[in-house]
Order: structure tokens, then C-alpha cells, then sequence
């Protein structure tokens, strides 16, 4: 008679496939798969405490980042700059809508989200107060990451700025570092947490409490 594998107690590696008995780990400590040598598993130092600083360190920027001018253009004389708000309005003035609403969506809806989000995780675990609902809010969290575009938003400006430079003069305004220092802060916040002692803490909270209960 064959004895169920409990899966809990094995992880996989992304890389190929192997699988290993599920390590125990302290802070800091790092498992590598012995086949290809990638990272089974990362014990991140103090993981909750720096998410949470980090995440509202970003919310903080989120407003001067939106709201203040990233950059001015003199061109013939005249001055203009431009908000990273006043670019969505001026493309849905245009008829742009489409980029307009993929702009709103990707460079200030999802960051928001994420850093939202990864505040009020880092804050359920920081003061210990774990619900039923926070193991779905992070399933949902997790592929958020795939959506973060503040990145490609920056490298479309560096761009712009370059070729710029020879026909008119620019000037960096406190939005752009407002901007940058809102990129750091998201991607921070995203790297500092430890998705999988996130996962293991609320996995063991709720789905064994949910399994004794249907077996009760």
C-alpha cells in the first residue's frame, strides 16, 4: 500500500523540476537545488518590517510624483512643463484614450495597488492581525507583479530627454525625483517581502484550520 506524499513538505525547483524535502530556514539562510544550483528558497532578513517602511515610503511620494511637474521644455522662447497628470490629460485631449487609459493603468493605478497592498500585508503581519481573507488578498497580490510598469514609464522618459536635449533646454523638476524615488520605493517594497514565509505562515494558519474543520 502506497503512503500519500504530503506536498506540503517537499518544494520543487523552477529551474528543473527536482524536488527536496521542504528545509527550515532562518533569517538570512538561502537553499540552493544541488542539481542546477538556482535558489530553492530565501530567508529574507527582516522581510515584514522593511516591506511595510518601504511601501509607505512610496504612498508618501505617490502624490508629488503624480501631481508636481516632471520636467520643463523652453522651446522658442517659451516655458513649458508637464505633470506626470497633466500628460494623461493632455492625450485624452487629443483623443488618445486608449493609450491615455493604458498610461492611468499601468504607471499609477497598479503601483498604487501594489504598494497598497503590500502595505496591508506587511502591516496584518507586523501586528499580528492575520484574517481568513489575507491568504485570497495575497494570491491576487502575487500577480501584481507582472503589471508593474513604473519602470518602462522612466525608460520612456529617459528617452524623451535624450532626444530632447539638442533642440531645446530642459529642466529637471521635483517630480522626477518624486518619480524616482516613488520606482525605488515600489520595487522595494516588492523585493523586501518573503513571499514564501508569507505563504508557509498563512497556509499553516488557515488551511489546516480549514481542514480539521471539515473533518470535525
Amino acid at each position: 500500500m502506497n503512503t500519500p506524499i504530503d506536498t506540503e513538505l517537499l518544494v520543487a525547483c523552477q529551474q528543473c523540476d527536482a524536488l527536496y524535502d521542504k528545509p527550515q530556514l532562518k533569517q538570512g539562510q538561502i537553499a540552493k537545488c544541488t542539481r542546477c544550483g538556482s535558489t530553492l528558497i530565501e530567508r529574507k532578513v527582516d522581510s515584514i518590517n522593511r516591506s511595510f517602511y518601504w511601501s509607505l515610503a512610496g504612498l508618501i511620494f505617490m502624490l508629488p510624483a503624480i501631481l508636481l511637474p516632471i520636467m520643463g521644455v523652453t522651446l522658442a522662447g517659451q516655458f513649458h512643463q508637464a505633470s506626470l497628470l497633466d500628460c494623461i490629460i493632455v492625450l485624452i485631449e487629443r483623443d488618445f484614450f486608449m493609450i491615455a487609459c493604458l498610461m492611468f493603468l499601468f504607471a499609477i493605478a497598479v503601483p498604487i495597488v501594489r504598494l497598497s497592498g503590500a502595505l496591508y500585508i506587511a502591516y496584518s503581519f507586523k501586528f499580528n492581525r492575520l484574517k481568513p481573507s489575507l491568504l485570497n488578498f495575497f494570491r491576487a497580490y502575487h500577480h501584481l507583479d507582472h503589471w508593474a510598469m513604473l519602470n518602462v514609464f522612466m525608460l520612456g522618459i529617459v528617452v524623451s530627454m535624450y532626444k530632447l536635449t539638442d533642440d531645446t533646454e530642459l529642466s529637471v523638476n521635483l517630480g522626477l525625483l518624486a518619480f524616482i524615488f516613488w520606482l525605488i520605493c515600489s520595487t522595494m517594497s516588492a523585493v523586501a517581502l518573503d513571499q514564501d514565509y508569507i505563504w508557509d505562515k498563512l497556509e499553516k494558519a488557515f488551511t489546516n484550520k480549514e481542514v480539521n474543520h471539515e473533518n470535525s
